[in-house]
């Protein structure tokens, strides 16, 4: 049985987040899982679509994505992931160091090996990234798909340096947006509603994955 830790984050004033779980696997893949052309091909078994390795720097705005679920495979590195709320000030510092951010969410400490499946709307940001590097994107392309003519080879050429993390969405789904807060103000049900994906993007039909943990009846949205 695969250990879960589910996270239930309510909407705040700026960030719709979710009803439906964010779901943390803790440690899942080992270190010979954890080749990039290997999770890739996981993910299109599964109806997930590989867009981006991204090493990242100190830290990052917190966002969401209003249309479009999110798995991230942390690869390398140690990391805080903060999830659910929103940045209240531009400048990096405050909102990540000094408190300019709302109340609530949760903190979830990420290191290799981790999977993170994140529903539609649910606001994350990464800091506190180790070992130090620069911000940049690993894999060939925009960060929206994997501009290469054979992936699996462009992937096992990434080199992973930093704090590094592989991201995929639902295939025919669409591309991910970045939304900081207040956009979806009034509209919060619409990414509340996006459709759930058939399978989970690493443990496919497993019961204990996405597949059971995440409730798709009209019934479901009408209590909200």
């Amino acid at each position: 049985m695969v250990h879960v830790n589910q996270y239930y984050l309510p909407p705040t004033n700026l960030i719709p987040n979710s009803p439906q779980p964010l779901l943390h696997y803790k440690g899942l893949l080992s270190e010979s899982d954890l080749r990039p052309e290997n999770i890739h091909n996981r993910f299109h078994q599964n109806g997930w679509k590989t867009q981006w390795i991204f090493r990242y720097g100190p830290t990052q705005q917190s966002h969401y994505h209003s249309a479009v679920h999110e798995c991230m495979v942390v690869l390398t590195g140690t990391a805080t992931i903060r999830f659910g709320v929103a940045d209240t000030d531009s400048d990096l510092d405050k909102n990540t160091w000094s408190g300019a951010r709302e109340n609530g969410g949760v903190e979830i400490d990420a290191r290799s090996g981790d999977v993170f499946v994140i529903p539609a709307g649910v606001a994350h940001k990464t800091y506190d990234t180790t070992p130090a590097a620069p911000f940049a994107l690993l894999t060939p392309g925009r960060g929206r798909g994997i501009q290469a003519a054979n992936v699996e080879e462009a992937l096992a050429k990434v080199e992973l340096t930093g704090f590094t993390m592989m991201g995929a969405y639902p295939e025919n789904r669409g591309d991910w947006d970045f939304i900081i807060g207040k956009e979806d103000a009034g509209r919060f049900k619409a990414v509340w509603s996006v459709a759930k994906p058939k399978k989970d993007p690493v443990l496919g039909d497993d019961p204990d994955s996405l597949v059971g943990l995440w409730k798709d009846t009209p019934e479901f949205y009408a209590k909200i």
